[in-house]
């Protein structure tokens, strides 16, 4: 029940309407009684939205894009992991003071590690927050990068930061020697209503392949449905959207929640 003292936490990002971050923020709240509520903003800039955290006490806030970069500028201080990434996807409101963290590249990494990681060639498709926040974790494990991106620059950058390899997304010729380990998609090419895209070709794979994609939106993107078709290993976006989600819960209580129940959730909001 929402009264007087009641805690606000929050998503900020253009577009968030249909993020799933209240979801499973709302029922972790409950479950583990906390008298807090969360919701989704969609400002114009992160500037004001950051200084309005302060004005009204806001707790804590995820953040998502286009802002992931940018909501730096405006933190009083910034988590070591998230100043070697570039991009901050959490804050605390520490008695008015922004704190920014990134837990996209735990969250990335932790289902990868069962499989193993060091040594492994490891492609990362985009250039942008996510691909950042996931080749520093793949980097800090000793995986062998290799940056694919369709701006040249971006992801020539990415891939220098990190002594990667970089393939145009336009050179299929080279896309097709690749045989990746690990491939992960961070661009949002595939995510719903444009279901019908390929974010990246499927020739390259083989059954030995691990293929993760961060969109959760289709659980099954074509990517992994591909990747599935021929025998390859899938890790489907809201394993990492959860684990990111668990890191910052516990970031903004203290509290580690139970992902797989949260997980069961989400599920069930979807059949809804």
């Amino acid at each position: 029940m929402i009264d007087s003292f009641t805690q606000i936490y929050g998503v900020f990002g253009n577009p968030v309407r249909h993020s799933k971050s209240p979801v499973i923020h709302n029922f972790a709240f409950q479950y583990y009684h906390i008298n807090a509520v969360y919701l989704a903003f969609e400002p114009d800039g992160i500037g004001k939205s950051l200084e309005a955290m302060k004005a009204l006490n806001i707790k804590g806030a995820s953040i998502t894009l286009p802002f992931k970069q940018s909501s730096m500028d405006y933190l009083d201080w910034i988590d070591e992991d998230a100043g070697a990434i570039g991009a901050v996807n959490t804050i605390v409101n520490k008695e008015g003071m922004l704190h920014g963290f990134n837990t996209d590249y735990k969250a990335a990494v932790e289902p990868l590690k069962p499989f193993g990681i060091q040594g492994k060639k490891v492609c990362i498709i985009g250039a942008g927050g996510a691909a950042q926040a996931v080749a520093y974790g793949i980097y800090k494990e000793k995986g062998r990068l290799a940056i694919i991106n369709r701006n040249k620059k971006k992801g020539k950058t990415l891939a220098e930061k990190y002594k990667a390899d970089f393939f145009s997304l336009d050179d299929t010729d080279s896309l097709l020697k690749i045989q990746p380990d690990i491939l992960i998609n961070t661009t949002p090419v595939g995510m719903s209503p444009n279901i019908s895209d390929l974010s990246f070709p499927l020739e390259p794979l083989s059954p030995e392949t691990l293929v993760m994609d961060i969109i959760y939106t289709p659980l099954k993107t074509r990517l992994l449905h591909g990747a599935q078709s021929k025998g390859c290993r899938i890790i489907d976006g809201l394993t990492m959207f959860l684990n990111q989600g668990a890191h910052q819960f516990k970031l903004w209580t203290g509290i580690s929640p139970d992902i797989e129940l949260m997980r069961k959730i989400m599920l069930k909001d979807e059949a809804l």
